[in-house]
């Protein structure tokens, strides 16, 4: 196929480099797709979820087995969403497949970790929570493979009080 470069009148802009390096990415998606798919009795799962924080900035959360090469962990990231309340935290977790004896949970002031080890399903997400909490107040549900989990936050340390005087 005879290309023949053609400049657009504009400096900053080379359409067919855009090409060009659009068709070199997929090329390279595809190599690693048919790579995975050679490995059959180990399903592969890449995503990510995107939302606005509170502050305003766009929060960007990845899951899967596989992160951007052929590498397959063993295990799964689920997909995870995290609300914080006024007086608790709540994490919900999708794990398909799970029934509520299967999953494991672990938390300590700052984390929640989520095990599963079943002979079908592997899951594994250490969630970073966005305040400290009370580990033993950790209450949880699993039911149609999502897993509800709320925990209550740990009080604000207060700074000492200052009392100005106007004179």
């Amino acid at each position: 196929m005879d290309r023949r470069r053609r400049k657009w009148p504009f400096d900053w802009f080379d359409i067919d480099e855009e090409i060009e390096r659009m068709e070199r990415m997929m090329e390279h998606i595809f190599e690693n797709a048919m790579r995975l798919e050679e490995q059959p009795e180990t399903p592969f799962v890449y995503g990510f979820s995107m939302r606005v924080g509170p502050d305003g900035k766009p929060v960007i959360r990845e899951f899967g087995n596989t992160t951007r090469g052929p590498e397959l962990a063993g295990e799964r990231e689920p997909l995870t969403d995290i609300i914080e309340g006024d007086h608790n935290v709540s994490v919900t977790i999708e794990l398909p497949g799970v029934e509520k004896d299967d999953v494991g949970l672990t938390t300590t002031e700052s984390t929640l970790t989520v095990d599963v080890d079943t002979p079908q399903r592997r899951y594994h997400k250490v969630v970073d929570l966005p305040c400290k909490i009370i580990p033993d107040t950790t209450k949880a549900t699993c039911k149609n493979g999502v897993l509800d989990v709320v925990i209550k936050k740990a009080e604000k340390e207060k700074g000492p009080n200052f009392t100005v005087g106007i004179q």
